[in-house]
């Protein structure tokens, strides 16, 4: 599989997840963009792998306006666009305020809209192209502890089967990947919201991370990104509208 010419987009891509797609796509031959709020992080990471770094907020509409514009201007229009960039984090709903309510939806649900609409643009110029948005399988099902995030990645799910829908005939698919937890720089802050909520010592709260999969592991970033780069291969264009799970066995 070559993705030779093919400029792809993703959010949150100096680490974790997004940074693993980002190594995979540019490996296929694809010229990558990596945004992010962390000038620093960024430029590491595309200075190690070849990849270009773009300081952006998916938070902050003119910021994702102008710079997919100013990465469609120097690397050509967006035919691979991976909403990446999230939150997660567990809150009782009757200890939550707004503040945190909005934060999680204007990273999670309006970055994503933000980010395929804006990258919508310039692959509309084109005759392929695959948006492949990172829910979580909390996207899927109730996540104990979490309903704020829950209903963020359901949400995500939501919009990427409308736009499938939208979009069916047309050489463009919308897909979701749902991972269960996966091995990033999250996990050290879970264990650390655990710790705090429950008592627990630094091993068994990482245990109850490691337990939450049902193969008894964390999953490696590379195995998402294997599924993204499945989901750009020739012959992936009747995958459309799904949420794939990456979970070790969740059912």
């Amino acid at each position: 599989m070559t993705l030779t010419g093919k400029h792809a987009l993703i959010t949150g891509g100096g680490t974790g997840i997004g940074l693993a797609i980002a190594v995979a796509l540019k490996g296929a031959g694809a010229e990558v963009t990596i945004t992010g709020r962390r000038a620093e992080v960024l430029d590491a990471a595309a200075d190690k792998h070849g990849l270009h770094a773009l300081v952006m907020d998916v938070q902050d509409e003119a910021s994702v306006i102008d710079g997919i514009a100013s990465a469609v201007a120097a690397q050509g229009p967006i035919q691979i666009c991976v909403p990446n960039a999230g939150i997660a984090e567990g809150r009782a709903l009757h200890k939550m305020d707004m503040a945190f309510w909005r934060n999680m939806m204007a990273t999670n649900l309006d970055g994503t809209f933000l980010t395929i609409r804006e990258s919508l643009k310039s692959m509309h110029q084109t005759d392929w192209g695959r948006v492949i948005a990172i829910s979580s399988i909390a996207g899927l099902r109730g996540l104990k502890g979490a309903p704020c995030y829950t209903a963020s990645k359901h949400a995500m799910i939501g919009l990427i089967r409308g736009l499938a829908a939208d979009y069916l005939g047309k050489p463009y698919t919308f897909n979701a990947i749902c991972p269960a937890y996966v091995d990033t720089d999250i996990v050290p802050q879970n264990i650390d919201r655990i710790m705090a909520r429950t008592g627990m010592n630094k091993d068994d709260a990482r245990a109850v991370m490691v337990g939450a999969n049902p193969h008894g592991r964390l999953i490696a970033p590379e195995e998402v990104a294997e599924a993204a780069l499945w989901l750009c291969a020739p012959n992936s264009g009747s995958v459309n509208g799904q949420a794939i799970q990456i979970a070790g066995g969740e059912f």
